[in-house]
């Protein structure tokens, strides 16, 4: 019975040392689990519109996005992004940073519009007013932090001018969009680029006007007053 006794107290033990694992039973793997991955970056006191903080990376390898909006059939805006070093995260991605991956929000002079996980999006021409605004497209890690390279934000923003707001019925009129040439991804800080003007919307008179592609990076922020997601 001497045997039982000392397994009875081998046991007890164990117990107080937090089970089985406490006994070295465990080949450490649970251990391993439980240490976190190492931070991306480092995070800065500057924030966005919104509050959420700037993620510093190194210039090197860093992310880079390019803009390029273009007038379509139906009186709104064709947005392509260009990215480099960076992927789209799929929808339900955990909350945390990841080299080179994230989201891009869509601002339009400085309200957050869109979360885009893709390149491609269609902006309504009813949110366009009449006049010359900026759409702006800025990175973000996962866990909604900015990626900034030397404190500025990745972003790309480029001018577009809509000539009518509203929507409007009639007879569409022609339009001819001509394309600058094909650029590769702007980081950010690159200087502003050529507006896009928009043609009348249906049931205007007159000629239409010729848009045009636009790609810039901005290194600015978008004016303040954005509503993020």
């Amino acid at each position: 019975m001497s045997w039982k006794r000392g397994l009875l107290a081998a046991l007890a033990v164990c117990g107080l040392l937090g089970g089985p694992a406490g006994c070295g039973s465990g080949d450490g793997h649970g251990r391993a689990e439980r240490v976190s991955a190492p931070p991306v970056g480092r995070l800065l006191d500057g924030t966005d519109e919104k509050g959420r903080h700037y993620r510093e990376v190194e210039k090197k390898n860093a992310p880079e996005i390019a803009i390029e909006v273009q007038p379509d059939s139906d009186y709104g805006w064709d947005v392509r992004l260009s990215v480099r070093h960076f992927r789209f995260s799929p929808a339900g991605a955990g909350a945390r940073a990841v080299t080179g991956r994230g989201v891009a929000l869509l601002y339009l002079d400085g309200r957050t519009i869109a979360t885009l996980r893709g390149a491609e999006h269609h902006l309504s021409g009813d949110l366009v007013p009449r006049g010359t605004h900026h759409v702006t497209a800025r990175l973000y890690a996962d866990d909604r932090t900015v990626w900034t390279v030397h404190g500025k934000p990745v972003e790309s923003t480029a001018d577009i001018t809509a000539s009518v707001a509203g929507p409007t019925h009639g007879g569409a009129p022609t339009r001819s969009p001509t394309r600058t040439p094909a650029s590769t991804a702007t980081p950010a800080g690159a200087t502003a680029g050529t507006p896009v003007t928009a043609p009348p919307r249906r049931g205007t008179t007159g000629a239409s006007e010729n848009g045009r592609w636009a790609r810039t990076g901005s290194g600015g922020s978008p004016d303040s007053g954005g509503k993020a997601s």
